[in-house]
Formats: structure tokens, sequence, C-alpha cells
């Protein structure tokens, strides 16, 4: 799936009580009503599972939720959960005392997420899930270090997460810095150098300016689930059909995921 391209700068809209949710609207007339309600803000709709199409968002619902157990099912719940954080329908599944207290005695997770740290994209809101449900790992970049991969062959090796996503998103500042002081030759705070060192690689040079660092955005993405792909113990976890790792990207200005191949 190719990358949509969309603006740099990127504001959140902000959720005012005026902007009342829609969610047993049609796709089309929720779009109409939130254009209405949010003046210049773009609502657009979208799959991370090929040939899918995300659920029809619903009132919050305590009732109980089957669980994925495949990569594809794992894909679908995260499309659906995406759609429901983007139309203002949130559930916030898996927070009520009986989800708690199942909770102290082990852990299920369906879906290993590597995320940026930006604050503007925990995984667990944009993808309207709750306890239990993602594994999540976060360093700027998604760069990868002994830490980072440590913990992603932990969600793999010994909890059997069918699924690992490395999620990306628009206007990220280690990519920007990286681009940034690759083209300056500026040398960065040594921990920050160390992250530009790692993220140097994937910039797009076919590029220039903002659409630069946009490009290698992506091109990020990429790298980092190759890197993944090649660890021998994911990679036979792929071979085997047990274990899929996917690329995906948040856009700030619509709040969707989408893939990234």
């Amino acid at each position: 799936m190719n990358s949509d391209q969309v603006p740099h700068r990127a504001v959140r809209p902000e959720r005012t009580a005026s902007v009342a949710p829609v969610c047993g609207a049609t796709p089309r007339a929720r779009r109409s009503l939130l254009r209405a309600a949010l003046t210049g803000t773009a609502v657009l709709g979208g799959s991370l599972a090929v040939g899918a199409s995300p659920a029809a968002a619903g009132p919050r619902t305590a009732a109980p939720r089957k669980r994925p157990t495949t990569a594809e099912e794992a894909l679908g719940e995260l499309a659906a959960g995406n759609h429901r954080w983007r139309t203002f329908c949130e559930q916030h599944p898996d927070e009520t005392p009986a989800v708690r207290q199942s909770l102290t005695t082990g852990q299920h997770p369906f879906a290993l997420v590597l995320g940026c740290i930006d604050s503007r994209v925990p995984p667990e809101l944009v993808f309207d899930q709750g306890l239990g449900d993602l594994m999540t790992v976060r360093s700027a970049g998604q760069v990868l270090d002994e830490a980072v991969l440590g913990s992603l062959a932990y969600g793999v090796l010994e909890l059997g997460i069918p699924l690992l996503m490395v999620l990306g998103h628009q206007s990220c500042g280690a990519v920007k810095a990286t681009v940034q002081a690759d083209e300056s030759g500026e040398e960065l705070p040594a921990h920050i150098q160390y992250l530009a060192d790692r993220i140097s690689p994937a910039i797009d040079r076919s590029k220039e300016g903002d659409a630069r660092i946009d490009a290698t955005i992506d091109a990020n993405i990429r790298l980092v689930r190759s890197h993944l792909s090649a660890e021998p113990d994911l990679a036979a976890k792929v071979d085997s059909g047990a274990l899929a790792i996917v690329g995906a990207r948040y856009e700030l200005t619509t709040q969707r995921v989408h893939r990234i191949s």
C-alpha cells in the first residue's frame, strides 16, 4: 500500500464538548457531520489489512471480544480500533474490573507494536485498545538496540504474539533531526547522535526539503522492518507462519494508520 501524501504541519484536532460522536451514522454521513463540526479536519477511510474494511463503529459496550489469534485477525482488530479512534467513537475496551482482575494471573496480547516515543502517537489510543491487548515498545524513530530487540523477541518468543508492527508517524522529530544534521554536517548531542546514526541509512536523497523528511520517515519504517525480518529467531517464526512483521504509518492530520509496504 502506497503512502498517502499529507501536509507536514500536523495539528491534532481539539476534542470539544460540541463535537458529539456520531457512531451510529453511515461512514459518509459521519464524515459530513465531522467536517461540519471540525472545519478543515479530514476524516479518511482506509484499512490496515489489504482487502479488508474496518468494522463499523458502534456504541460503547462491555461485551466480550473474540481475541485475535492470527496476524490477519490482529490487523483487522487494529484497523477497526483505528477507525473508531479517528471517528471519535472509541470503545475503550478491556478496562473493566473483571478484565483487570483476570490480568493479575497472566497476559495474552495479540499484537506487538514498535512505535516512536512521540507523545501524540500512543498505540493503545490510536488503535482503541485496552489492558492486556497490546505489548508496546517505544524508541525515538523506532530505533533498534539490544534492549529494544530483546523486548520484541520476548513478546514473540515467550508470549507467542502473531503480529509485530513497526509504527512510524508523520512529522517524526527524530527523522527530521537526522536529515537536518546530515545536510548541515552538525554533530548532535551524544545520545541523540546515536539515534541519528541509525536512522541516517534511510535518508531518501532523491528528495529535497520537507519531501526528503517525509520520504525518509517511510524509508526508516521499511529499514527497521527489514532489520527485524533478518533477525534469525524472528525470521524463523515468519517462515513458519506464526508471525507477520509489517510496517505502518500514523498520520497526525487524519489520525489514520495505513500500511507501508
